[in-house]
């Protein structure tokens, strides 16, 4: 494993075509790592989620993803609405996606569930008219 490692991706909000484009490239970078196939589909799956989450619903955002030899750490922050009912928001089938989103297949209500399934750690900060930051560690060792 190379030393602690730093990405950051900048996320377009309300850019369906470029939707998912973080996560593939942290999923490339995992590979080139030599991760094990179950940590990098767990982190390209918590990924891609919040990643569609900045998309939908916060005009886009920023991703920090950090990487050592025992976890991958990834903060999701962005500047949107917040989310007012933090519970609520963390069950599945509860969405508040538009009806272009879910047009798209998106808005399903699975993107912070999906999200802290597939982590070892999941945190979520929001200020309603402020924004939101979401924070998920994924665990390197073996299952």
């Amino acid at each position: 494993m190379p030393p602690d490692l730093k990405l950051q991706y900048e996320i377009p909000g309300d850019d369906y075509t470029r939707a998912g484009e973080a996560s593939a490239q942290l999923k490339q970078v995992l590979r080139k790592l030599g991760l094990p196939p179950h940590v990098i589909r767990r982190a390209a799956i918590a990924m891609y989620e919040g990643e569609i989450n900045m998309v939908i619903h916060a005009d886009g955002g920023v991703i920090d993803a950090d990487i050592d030899s025992a976890r991958i750490s990834i903060a999701f922050r962005d500047t949107g609405p917040g989310i007012e009912e933090i519970s609520l928001a963390m069950k599945e089938g509860y969405s508040t996606a538009s009806e272009l989103a879910r047009s798209m297949g998106f808005g399903a209500g699975m993107g912070l569930p999906n999200m802290r399934k597939h982590s070892d750690y999941m945190k979520i900060e929001s200020t309603p008219g402020v924004g939101t930051t979401v924070y998920i560690k994924i665990s390197l060792d073996e299952e």
